[in-house]
């Protein structure tokens, strides 16, 4: 039988420690203080044992995995066990130090019940425990749903009787009789209807800010599937947070700061506007050599104000790698042939107002491997049952500057955290997804390369694909409009213009 499972130091200060068993806080650790003395240094071994019980453990760092089991117990299952348990620390642990222990100490604990109930061992698996410990409550779920029903009842109620207090008043008024008072809030006419404006309204306001009704939860008695019936148009916003709780504050925050992040148009955004946007989709092979890359451009005009929209855009085209231009149906071809400017067929038309319109595009599709903007050197290799991978990037197109780097490696699962090495930027480990993320805020000619050593266990195959997202304000295809002119009396238009460079697929395999 196993009487309980520990992490603890060298010194035998218990950091996490889980029984099975009916024990005190005083034997368990009176247990674990004993374990380093009992150890005989000269020797390797895997287990201890005293009179009463038998340690077995493993060390890991500066710590030990300790499984205090009886003596009677099976030494080889026990080894099996210890074995489980110390896979299953570097899971939630990026390293195997003190702090980093009791931070999740509550991850583990729940981690430990899952491999053993009542001092047996479950039959479970690595992948099996990260399942069971991330499920969701469905009593959770549905007592939430309820909570929200019964609140979003009440808020009903509460307007509608501030509703019909506010029509007692508006009667009271029409007849000239006195505005029924409330509760303990006045019976005069004066302080009767203050009181009932002032309730009514305080409430009729929080109806203002219109939020979308939360779906239906997809679990839950038929109750709770009927969230908000009554006060499903009226949502107040901060109610709303307060009902959700913390998680919805930080998601809201997040989204918003991400919705302004790409619906922030440019503080000068002028009568005229134009963005240029450039996507890229590129494949290259693990060892060299470009598959596929192909690179799509666009102009997109956007015409505030009647009297600029009849204009021309002066173009300039510094692409020297043989970019395919085509500009759009209504446009003046020739025009654009011989003298590099946009400008409708017929001069006496308009652009469109108020909306984007694309009036020229471009492609580039090459298997040239020095067009390839950012280079990616993944060398995995093995050593022992464990596998060095190192990882170097290399900006070759050094008028460009990318922001928000993301360099993604796929690691293979259940085989713990990676130990980082040397490192070039910062870097996140999901090991709900088993990727490895290295992140650099920016790469440009001043910053132009760097790289990155980890190693964990694994194959080599099981690195790739190596995928990378990034954005850019400078395109790739140095397209530029340098001005914009009336087509009556070549008069010069002030314009503004914002340029993207994004990635809609960007792989090494």
């Amino acid at each position: 039988v196993l009487l309980a499972a520990a992490v603890c130091t060298k010194a035998g200060k218990a950091i996490v420690s889980r029984q099975f068993v009916e024990m005190t806080r005083t034997r368990i650790e009176g247990l674990l203080a004993a374990f380093p003395k009992l150890m005989n240094t000269g020797k390797q071994h895997t287990f201890v044992e005293t009179e009463s019980v038998r340690y077995v453990y493993q060390p890991m760092e500066k710590l030990y995995m300790v499984l205090i089991t009886t003596k009677n117990s099976n030494i080889l299952e026990d080894l099996e066990t210890l074995r489980l348990f110390s896979r299953v620390i570097p899971e939630y642990c990026r390293a195997l130090e003190e702090n980093e222990i009791s931070e999740h100490c509550f991850d583990l604990i729940f981690a430990f019940d899952e491999i053993v109930a009542l001092g047996y061992r479950e039959n479970v698996n690595l992948a099996q425990i990260r399942t069971f410990t991330e499920m969701d409550s469905h009593e959770e779920k549905v007592f939430r749903a309820v909570r929200e029903t019964q609140e979003r009842e009440a808020k009903a109620e509460m307007r509608r009787k501030a509703k019909e207090l506010q029509q007692a008043r508006r009667d009271a008024e029409r007849h000239g009789k006195k505005a029924p008072g409330f509760g303990g809030f006045g019976s005069s006419a004066v302080s009767g209807g203050t009181t009932t404006a002032m309730i009514t309204e305080t409430i009729i306001e929080t109806e203002k800010p219109k939020v979308a009704p939360a779906p239906a939860r997809p679990s839950g008695p038929s109750k709770a599937l009927k969230l908000g019936a009554k006060g499903k148009e009226v949502d107040n916003f901060v109610d709303k947070l307060k009902s959700e709780g913390e998680n919805i504050m930080t998601s809201v925050g997040k989204r918003s700061a991400e919705a302004a992040k790409v619906l922030t148009p440019p503080i000068n955004m002028e009568s005229v506007h134009m963005k240029i946007e450039e996507k890229i989709s590129l494949t290259c092979g693990r060892d060299g050599g470009l598959q596929n890359m192909e690179l799509h451009g666009m102009i997109m005009l956007h015409i505030s104000d009647e009297k600029f929209a009849r204009i021309r855009l002066h173009v300039e085209n510094e692409d020297k790698r043989g970019v395919q231009l085509q500009t759009h149906p209504n446009v003046d071809k020739k025009l654009f042939t011989t003298e590099s400017q946009i400008g409708l067929k017929n001069p006496e038309k308009s652009f469109p107002i108020n909306s984007d319109v694309g009036v020229l595009k471009w492609r580039l599709q090459t298997t040239e491997e020095s067009f390839i903007p950012l280079t990616i050197n993944c060398w995995p290799s093995e050593s022992g049952n464990s596998c060095d991978v190192n990882i170097e990037y290399e900006l070759q197109e050094e008028s460009l500057e990318l922001n928000d780097v993301i360099i993604t490696i796929p690691l293979p699962s259940g085989v713990g955290a990676p130990v980082i090495g040397e490192i070039d930027g910062e870097y996140r480990h999901d090991s709900r997804r088993n990727l490895l993320e290295w992140c650099l805020p920016v790469i440009d000619a001043k910053n132009k390369s760097g790289s990155l050593e980890f190693s964990i266990a694994g194959q080599p195959n099981d690195f790739f694909p190596v995928q990378v997202s990034f954005v850019s304000k400078k395109n790739y295809c140095n397209i530029q409009v340098t001005k914009v002119t009336q087509v009556d009396g070549n008069s010069p238009v002030r314009f503004s213009s914002e340029t993207t460079f994004l990635v809609d697929k960007y792989e090494i395999l």
